[in-house]
This record gives C-alpha cells, sequence and structure tokens, in this order.
C-alpha cells in the first residue's frame, strides 16, 4: 500500500471510524483538527452525534455488526480511495473483529490495534484479574461466575460489582434489566443476574467483584499509546469527577480533570509493556480511599468513548497514529496542558463536585483555563448541530436527576469513621 503526503510533508489518510457515540466523533475531531481531513463514520443506524456534521460523511450500514459485511464495507470504501485508509474504533467488539480479520483488511487498509492473542488475553477479565496478581497491580478481589451458574459459596463482602466477562458475547444478548455494569447488594440479585443472562444465551463468566468504596470522585482514567515495539511512549491521566448513571453508558466519564497519577501510570506502563502490548490501552481505576491506591478494574483494547480529553490535553491520538502506522517515525513528545473535559453543563458539574467535598479538586478546578466538549467543535458548527448540542447537555440534567441524583453522590462519598483499623483495608 503506497503511503502519501502533501505538499506540506504533514500525512494524508483517509480516517474510517466505526459506530456513532460521541467517542466516534471525538476520533473523526482528531483526525481533523490535526490533518484537515473528513473521516467516515460508518454507523448501524443514523445517530445524533454525528449528524449535521461538517467534518465527516456518514455512512449507515445496517448489518455492520456481521464481520463479513464489516470487511466488505470497508474493502468498498478503500476502492474509492486513492490514499491509505486507516480504521478505527471505541467499541470493543469492532476492535476484536478487526484484529480477526486483519488478513483480510491489510492490504488496503491500516488496522492500528494489536495481536488477537493479547485482545482475548486481556477482554477475557478473569485472565486480567490473574494478571494484576502477577505483576502486583492493585485490583478488587474477585471471583468468576458463568451465566446460568448457582451464586454457591461467595467470600466476598457486598455490595459487589458484576460484570460480563466476554464482550462481545454480551454485546448480542438482550434481556429486561441488562445494563453494562451491575451493581449487587446480596446473593439473591446476584442469582438473578446469572439466571436472567444464562437463559438469555450467554453462558459466559461474570466478572464478580468487591465494590470499592466512594462515590464517582474516586474514579480515575488512564489511557497508553505503545510503540510497535511495545514501549509505552505516552501515558494521559485524568481524575473523573463524575460518571454517567444511564442503563446503557453507565460507568462512562462525564466529566473529567487531567492531571498526573505517578503510581496508577506506572503499574499501568507495567501491565502493557509485560503484555507487549500495541497501540491505544485505556484503563478504569478506583482510588480506593482507605489505602490510597489506584484499583485497576479493566484494561479496553482502544481509546475510550472520553477520548477527547486526551486530544484536548495536547496528546491527539490521530497524529499518534499517523507518525507510528504511516509516517514511520519517532514519537513526538506533546505538551500538555490541565484541561476539563465534560459532556454536562458546568452548574450540574459543580453541585456534584461539592458533593464529592474535596477540597484539592475545588482548587485546582479554579486554575483551569481550558474548558472542552467533545461535541462543540468550532469548526463544525451550524444553527441544528448547535442546537442539538445545547439540548443533550439539558437532557444530562434531567439524566442525572433520574438516575444518579445528588443525594446519591453525597450519600455515597467516603466519609470514613473510627479508627483506620475500623475502616478497613482492601483484600486480595
Amino acid at each position: 500500500m503506497s503511503r502519501r503526503v502533501t505538499a506540506h510533508g504533514a500525512p494524508v489518510v483517509r480516517p474510517v471510524v466505526l459506530g456513532g457515540d460521541a467517542g466516534a466523533y471525538s476520533l473523526a475531531r482528531a483526525f481533523h483538527e490535526a490533518y484537515g481531513v473528513r473521516s467516515t463514520v460508518v454507523t448501524i443506524v443514523p445517530t445524533r452525534n454525528v449528524r449535521y456534521s461538517k467534518i465527516l460523511d456518514n455512512l449507515v450500514v445496517p448489518g455492520l455488526d456481521d464481520p463479513d459485511v464489516m470487511v466488505r464495507t470497508i474493502r468498498d470504501l478503500a476502492a474509492q480511495s486513492d490514499v491509505p485508509l486507516m480504521v478505527v474504533t471505541c467499541v470493543d467488539w469492532y476492535v476484536r473483529a478487526l484484529a480477526e480479520h486483519r488478513a483480510r483488511l491489510e492490504d488496503v487498509a491500516i488496522v492500528p490495534y494489536t495481536r488477537l492473542d493479547l485482545l482475548d488475553r486481556v477482554m477475557d477479565k478473569q485472565r486480567f484479574s490473574e494478571l494484576c496478581l502477577e505483576l502486583g497491580v492493585p485490583h478488587p478481589r474477585t471471583v468468576v461466575r458463568q451465566g446460568g451458574d448457582q451464586v454457591g459459596e461467595l467470600d466476598l463482602r457486598f455490595p459487589i460489582i458484576a460484570k460480563p466477562g466476554d464482550n462481545a458475547a454480551w454485546h448480542h444478548v438482550k434481556f429486561r434489566g441488562k445494563r453494562k455494569v451491575h451493581e449487587l447488594t446480596s446473593a439473591q440479585e446476584l442469582q438473578w443476574l446469572l439466571t436472567a443472562a444464562g437463559d438469555a444465551g450467554y453462558r459466559g463468566a461474570f466478572i464478580v467483584q468487591e465494590f470499592v468504596p466512594g462515590s464517582d470522585a474516586q474514579m480515575r482514567i488512564m489511557t497508553t499509546f505503545s510503540d510497535g515495539r511495545g514501549y509505552v511512549r505516552t501515558a494521559v491521566g485524568g481524575h473523573v469527577l463524575v460518571e454517567e448513571h444511564t442503563p446503557g453508558t453507565l460507568g462512562n466519564p462525564a466529566a473529567i480533570l487531567t492531571g498526573p497519577h505517578p503510581q496508577i501510570e506506572a503499574d499501568a506502563r507495567r501491565l502493557v509493556e509485560h503484555l507487549g502490548w500495541t497501540g491505544f490501552a485505556n484503563f478504569d481505576i478506583k482510588v480506593d480511599p482507605r489505602d490510597g491506591k489506584g484499583y485497576f478494574f479493566e484494561l479496553n483494547p482502544r481509546t475510550g468513548r472520553s477520548n477527547y480529553y486526551m486530544t484536548a490535553s495536547g496528546v491527539n491520538p490521530a497524529k499518534l497514529w499517523v507518525t507510528e502506522h504511516v509516517l514511520h517515525g519517532n514519537i513526538p513528545v506533546p505538551i500538555r496542558q490541565q484541561v476539563l473535559y465534560r459532556i454536562v453543563p458546568g452548574f450540574l458539574l459543580r453541585r456534584y463536585v461539592r458533593a464529592a467535598d474535596d477540597p484539592e479538586v475545588r482548587a485546582r478546578l479554579k486554575q483551569v483555563r481550558r474548558v472542552a466538549h467533545p461535541l462543540r467543535y468550532g469548526r463544525d458548527r451550524s444553527l441544528r448541530r448547535d442546537a442539538w448540542i445545547w439540548l443533550s447537555e439539558l437532557n444530562q440534567v434531567r439524566k442525572f436527576r433520574q438516575f444518579y441524583p445528588v443525594s446519591d453522590a453525597r450519600a455515597t462519598a467516603y466519609r470514613p469513621t473510627g479508627s483506620p483499623a475500623e475502616a478497613g483495608t482492601p483484600r486480595g
């Protein structure tokens, strides 16, 4: 495949983004900011995140979650292009499908994801738990159950978190009450989940973990980028101030304050370099207020849905991909700035920051000079798009009132009482 550059030396690629959420738009925006190129965003159905956009073309392919349709669509797009295609996504299922079918694509497209065996190792949450234990990376105490199983003996403290170990299989399962992550308070609730999932056809693993105390404000995010030799070239962390709580988006960051997190970054680097990982890896972490350690929940094999927090802080993923795969050059050391990333209105965020009652965070927020919204882009404005983004922000007020009122955030904020021994420490 030829590799072309413009007369000014900037690389030209045709980005193809699979998926239509805010993360997909953010990737298209990253390519546009870096190189002024239009992306083709391929979705199963039309989505509001990419509707009315002037920086991308939306191709709707109803059967895109069929690997053969996905491959055919990419090859058809490549046949229409005289520059290299680069296919990217924020969706686990598409990452695995791209890696699995790389041999059918690599003659016409760049697939910037790691090897299939490594993907399977980290996407299997049981094996990820074992890896953390092997490397001494903090990880919540974990047991594994299968869909359809009986709970049996469960040596965990409630409340617990239960999440599917096979995201690809979970993607195709439907039943009433299904969530991305289930927060459970009893063995009876866990039994309901195992039975309902099994009856719906999911017989894969459930990762069942002890709950790390504290509100959303204890969450952290870390994204690393490793070159083709498996060395981490950059890592970008952030303090999650509040998460989304609607069933379909539970756990996605709604506001992130970027900044350094030395222990978390060191552990993330150790994990990916031990694996020989290449490309992006995204981690969900929660700081346990009882010991101050960041406990790793999982490794996501791609940029996260909230990836624009990186671009806004000075680490543009499009530049890293193009430098590595098109220019084959040295990864530049980006100049970073502290950024507040948010998809919720500022007044709503301030309520949750007050509920978390963290003076250090409030002080850091006062110093922030840049606020970034992934969908608000000065070079992609129109009356219809601006109106929709404004309405979507207001809709967050309704969602938070329904699914995560401020009183819940205040109630879950960790305020230890008694001696340190009474507060307890994590096991395992």
